[in-house]
């Protein structure tokens, strides 16, 4: 990496489980490299506290790609940082200035406990998953190109849906901390093609449900989820799911 150089003073919330009371601790981030990304920069910042003695900070990670979900941060009151459509991950420090402060915490929502420090547990959102978020087909080889009729227009927002990658930033930035964003993409992105129609009344019934059981606020309609999404979502989704929920219900 080769940029300019910045400083910067961080608020890092630290927190060693989720029944332990958490506070924020305060970290000195010299000559950070602009063309960095806010990742690399905590990994400078963790190989600074180790050599101090200290203990370093929690995050998640995995691919560093922007596709897997895992990492997520609240940055000075944004999920994700102030870049649009991007991941904590691919968000560089090009986008903050030099003698910045930044307060880094966790997403904030009853159904995601804090692990340790800025990792949460996204397993409400596995458990959303598991409740519907499959199909029955036939498995073997792949069918013909033209073999199922697909509208484009189905297809496409099947496929915009689809790309969710479940980090929960449209929880964290949601008043309610509601999952519908979520819920709705994976609702969608499977009952908006054939292969998805054998379990969409059943689908939707149980993935609703399991979010609400979950523990997580209802929507209101603040728009704030498709604003912090990485991806775009549309909150388009959660109205098909609403009215597909309501369709099934009244049906039995």
């Amino acid at each position: 990496m080769s940029g300019e150089s910045i400083n910067l003073k961080l608020k890092v919330w630290r927190q060693n489980g989720p029944k332990d009371p958490g506070r924020f601790e305060e970290y000195q981030a010299n000559d950070v490299d602009t063309s960095a990304s806010f990742l690399e920069m905590l990994d400078v910042v963790n190989a600074k506290i180790i050599k101090d003695g200290g203990e370093p900070i929690v995050f998640e990670h995995d691919c560093r790609e922007g596709i897997c979900g895992s990492c997520g941060a609240m940055v000075n009151g944004k999920a994700h940082g102030p870049k649009d459509k991007v991941t904590l991950c691919q968000l560089h420090m090009r986008e903050f200035k030099d003698g910045e402060t930044l307060v880094i915490e966790p997403f904030r929502a009853r159904a995601f406990p804090v692990l340790k420090d800025l990792m949460i547990d996204r397993t409400s959102f596995d458990k959303i998953i598991s409740s519907g978020g499959y199909v029955s087909v036939n498995t073997g080889n792949a069918c013909d190109a033209n073999s199922i009729p697909i509208s484009k227009e189905n297809a496409d927002k099947a496929f915009d849906a689809a790309t969710c990658i479940g980090c929960g930033a449209c929880v964290a930035s949601c008043p309610n901390a509601s999952a519908s964003l979520f819920t709705s993409a994976k609702i969608s992105h499977m009952a908006l093609l054939p292969q998805g129609q054998t379990e969409a009344k059943k689908r939707v019934v149980q993935m609703v449900d399991q979010m609400d059981h979950e523990g997580f606020g209802h929507c209101t309609n603040t728009y704030h989820c498709e604003g912090a999404c990485p991806k775009g979502i549309s909150v388009e989704n959660i109205s098909r799911m609403n009215k597909e929920y309501l369709k099934a219900k009244l049906k039995g």
